[in-house]
C-alpha cells in the first residue's frame, strides 16, 4: 500500500478510512511510525491500577478523551483485602480523573464497552490485548500497554507502526453446528499465531450478511491471537440493528469499504465449507478438527469470556441442554459476560435451563479465562470458549486447555467426552438475538463534574505502591545473559496471571517475585543478585496479553536489554516505554552463539542508536554480533530518559 493509495480520488478500505481520519503525524506507508488521535480508552483492573498510578505521576487533572472507561472484571476473587482495596482505589481514581467506572460484577470490559460506548468511526485504545473486539462495529480498536493508554487519556496521540491491511473476503453461510469461533480458528489454522503481525485484518464480502454483531466480536477479539494490530469490520445495517437494540441508534454512522479498494494481502473463506474446529494445548494456533479428537476424555466444559460474550453464545447452549443433564463426569462452567446478559437470559428462560442442566454459574467477569477460579483438575482436559490456552493461564501449571465453540463445548459436556456437535441425535437449535435486551446501566458510574472531582482523594490500601523510578539506558554496559528462551514466549510465561499473582498488580516489588517463574523459578532470585542483565529470545517474543507488568517487573529486576529474532507488537512497545532496549538479530543464526550465563558488552550505544539501525554487540569470547533496532527518534529519547513517564515529565 503506497502513498498513491491515499490520494483523495482513490478507493479506500475501512482500515484506511479510520486511520486517515485520525492521523496526527506520519505517512500511511507500512512500517513507518504514525501518530493517531484517540477518541476512547478502555482499562481493566489487572492493568488499570498502573494506568491510574501513571496518571497520578503525571499530575493529570482531567482525562482529555471523549470517553474513558475503567472496568473491574479480572480480579474479582476477594480472598483477602488486596483486590477489594484496588477496587476502591480504581473507583476513587475514576472520580478524580473523570472516567466511567464499571463496578465489580458488571461484566467483561469488551462486551460492556461495545454495548454502552462503542461507536463506528471512532478510535479506541485499551490496556488489554483483546481491545480489538471493538473493531467488530467499525472502530479502530487497538490494544496497548497501560502507559500508552495513560498518555492517550492525557491527550497525547498513540504512536505505532503503520500496519499493512490484510483483507479477508467472506462468502457463503455457516452450516449448522458451526459458528463464529470456527471462523477465527480457521484463520489461526491457516496463518498461525504470528500471521497477523504488523497487519490490520479487515473482513468484507457477502458472507458478512450472515454474521451478527457479536459474531463479529468473536472474530475480532481473537485477531489478537494472530498477532494482528487490530481487526476491523464495516459498520453496516447489522451494526445499526445492534445499536438500536442498545438504545443508541442515533450513534450509528455507516462506514463501508469503497468499491475497488485494495488490500496489501488477501485471503478468502467460504463459510459454508467450515467444520467444527478446536485448538489443542498449548497454543491458539494448534488447530485441528473436532472430529480428530472425538472420544477423548473430558473434565470441564466452559462457555463465556470476552471471546464468546454474545447472547446467542449462551442461548444456543441453553437450548442444547433444555430438558437434558450434563455428564456426571464434567464440570459445566458458565461464565456470563455481563449482568445485563444474565438478566436477559433469566427473562427469556435460558438461564434457568442452564442451571437445571447442572451448569455452575459464575459472576459476570473474566474469571477462569485469566486464571481467577474455574481451574481444571490435575492432568484433565478442559474445553473452553476463551481466547487463549497458553501454559498455566487457567491457574494450574499442568493445565490441558482446548479452545472451541459453544456448540462443541456443550455437546462435549452432554456426552462426557470431546464430541463433534454434528454427531448429536437432535436438531440444531435456532436462536436469535432479542431486539429488546435488558439494558442495565446502574453499575456503570458516570464521571464526576470537574469541581467535585478535584476534591477527591485517591484511596490507597497497603498493597498499592508508587511506581519505581528508572534511570536512562547507559552509553555502554556489560550484561550477563540471565535467561535464554525459545520461540513464541508469551506474556503469560513472562508474568503469569492467576489468583496468586494478579492481586499484586499495583505492587511492582512484590509482583516481580513471579517474573518468568513458570519457565525458570530461579530467575527472580538470580536477577536480584545480579542486577543489570539481558535476556535472549526467539521469534514472536512477548506474544499475548498487553500486561505491561511483563516489562516493568523484569526492568525492576535489572533487565536492560532483550535480544530476540522478532517481537510481538505490544510487548516490544512496553519494553521501550519502561526503558528496556529491544534488539533483533541481524543474522538469526547468531542466536545459537549465545548461551545463558555468558556476557555481552555494548559500547557507544547512544551514537549507534542515533546514527542508524545497527548496534554491535561484543561477546565474551571477543566475537561480534550485529543487531538491529526499529526505534524512532522519539523512542530513542524515551530510552535515554529511562522510560516514557520520565520522557513525558522532561517534556513539561
Amino acid at each position: 500500500m503506497g502513498n498513491a493509495l491515499m490520494e483523495a480520488d482513490m478507493a479506500q478500505n475501512v482500515a484506511q478510512k479510520l486511520i486517515e481520519s485520525h492521523l496526527v503525524d506520519g505517512e500511511m506507508t507500512p512500517g513507518s511510525e504514525i501518530a493517531l488521535k484517540i477518541d476512547q480508552t478502555l482499562t481493566q483492573d489487572a492493568t488499570g491500577t498502573l494506568v491510574m498510578l501513571e496518571l497520578e505521576a503525571m499530575e493529570l487533572d482531567r482525562v482529555k478523551t471523549e470517553v474513558s472507561a475503567q472496568y473491574v472484571d479480572h480480579n474479582l476473587i476477594q480472598e483477602d483485602n488486596k483486590n477489594p482495596d484496588d477496587h476502591l482505589f480504581l473507583q476513587s481514581a475514576c472520580e478524580r480523573f473523570g472516567a466511567y467506572y464499571s463496578r465489580p460484577g458488571n461484566g467483561i470490559s469488551h462486551a460492556v464497552h461495545m454495548e454502552r460506548f462503542g461507536r463506528p468511526g471512532k478510535t479506541l485504545l485499551g490496556s488489554d490485548s483483546h481491545t480489538p473486539a471493538g473493531g467488530s462495529m467499525g472502530m479502530l480498536a487497538i490494544g496497548a500497554g497501560g502507559l500508552e493508554v495513560a498518555m492517550a487519556m492525557a491527550g497525547e496521540p498513540f504512536y505505532t507502526k503503520m500496519p499493512k491491511v490484510f483483507g479477508i473476503k467472506l462468502t457463503g453461510k455457516l452450516p449448522d453446528w458451526v459458528s463464529a469461533k470456527d471462523v477465527i480458528l480457521e484463520m489461526l489454522r491457516r496463518h498461525g499465531v504470528s500471521g497477523g503481525v504488523g497487519k490490520i485484518i479487515e473482513y468484507y464480502g457477502p458472507g458478512l450478511d450472515n454474521l451478527e454483531a457479536m459474531d463479529r466480536h468473536v472474530i475480532a477479539n481473537m485477531g489478537a491471537e494472530l498477532g494482528a494490530t487490530t481487526t476491523v469490520f464495516p459498520a453496516d445495517d447489522e451494526i445499526k440493528r445492534f445499536l438500536k437494540s442498545q438504545g443508541r441508534e442515533d450513534e450509528y454512522e455507516a462506514l463501508l469499504a469503497d468499491d475497488g479498494c485494495e488490500y496489501d494481502e488477501h485471503d478468502e473463506i467460504d463459510l459454508s465449507e467450515l467444520v467444527p474446529l478446536i485448538a489443542k494445548p498449548t497454543s491458539p494456533g494448534n488447530v485441528v478438527t473436532v472430529e480428530e479428537l472425538a472420544g477423548d476424555e473430558l473434565y470441564q466444559a466452559y462457555i463465556g469470556s470476552s471471546a464468546n460474550p454474545g447472547y446467542r453464545d449462551f442461548a444456543i447452549a441453553a437450548e442444547m441442554v433444555r430438558g437434558r443433564t450434563v455428564s456426571k463426569d464434567v464440570s459445566f462452567d458458565v461464565n456470563p459476560s455481563s449482568r445485563a446478559m444474565l438478566q436477559t437470559l433469566a427473562r427469556d428462560d435460558r438461564l434457568g435451563q442452564l442451571i437445571a442442566s447442572g451448569a455452575r454459574i459464575h459472576q459476570a467477569g473474566c474469571n477462569g479465562c485469566i486464571g481467577m477460579g474455574q481451574a481444571p483438575a490435575y492432568g484433565r482436559n478442559s474445553l473452553r470458549t476463551t481466547p487463549r490456552n497458553f501454559p498455566g493461564r487457567s491457574g494450574t501449571p499442568e493445565d490441558s486447555v482446548f479452545l472451541c465453540s459453544p456448540e462443541t463445548a456443550v455437546a462435549s459436556a452432554l456426552m462426557g467426552k470431546i464430541t463433534d456437535p454434528r454427531t448429536l441425535d437432535f436438531d440444531y437449535p435456532r436462536v436469535s438475538n432479542p431486539e429488546d435486551p435488558v439494558i442495565n446501566d446502574h453499575m456503570l458510574e458516570d464521571p464526576l463534574p470537574l469541581d467535585e472531582a478535584r476534591k477527591v482523594d485517591l484511596v490507597k490500601g497497603p498493597n498499592i505502591q508508587s511506581l519505581p523510578d528508572f534511570d536512562g539506558i547507559p552509553d555502554e554496559f556489560e550484561l550477563p545473559i540471565l535467561l535464554k528462551v525459545g520461540d513464541d514466549i508469551s506474556t503469560d510465561e513472562i508474568m503469569r496471571a492467576g489468583a496468586e499473582v494478579l492481586p499484586y498488580r499495583s505492587n511492582i516489588p512484590e509482583i516481580a517475585n513471579f517474573v518468568y517463574d513458570v519457565v525458570d523459578e530461579e530467575y527472580p532470585d538470580r536477577a536480584k543478585k545480579t542486577g543489570d542483565h539481558a535476556i535472549i529470545g526467539g521469534s514472536n517474543y512477548g506474544q499475548g496479553s498487553s500486561r505491561e507488568h511483563a516489562a516493568i517487573a523484569p526492568r525492576y529486576l535489572g533487565l536492560r536489554a532483550v535480544l530476540a529474532k522478532d517481537y510481538a507488537r505490544i510487548h516490544w512497545s512496553n519494553l521501550v516505554n519502561f526503558g528496556v532496549l529491544p534488539l533483533t538479530f541481524a543474522n538469526g543464526d547468531d542466536l545459537d552463539k549465545l548461551e545463558q550465563g555468558s556476557k555481552l558488552k555494548i559500547s557507544g550505544l547512544h551514537d549507534a542508536l542515533a546514527s542508524g539501525d545497527t548496534v554491535e554487540i561484543e561477546t565474551e569470547d571477543g566475537g561480534k554480533i550485529e543487531c538491529k533496532h526499529a526505534l524512532s527518534e522519539r523512542q530513542i529519547d524515551i530510552l535515554r530518559a529511562g522510560g516514557l513517564i520520565n520522557w513525558k515529565r522532561d517534556q513539561g
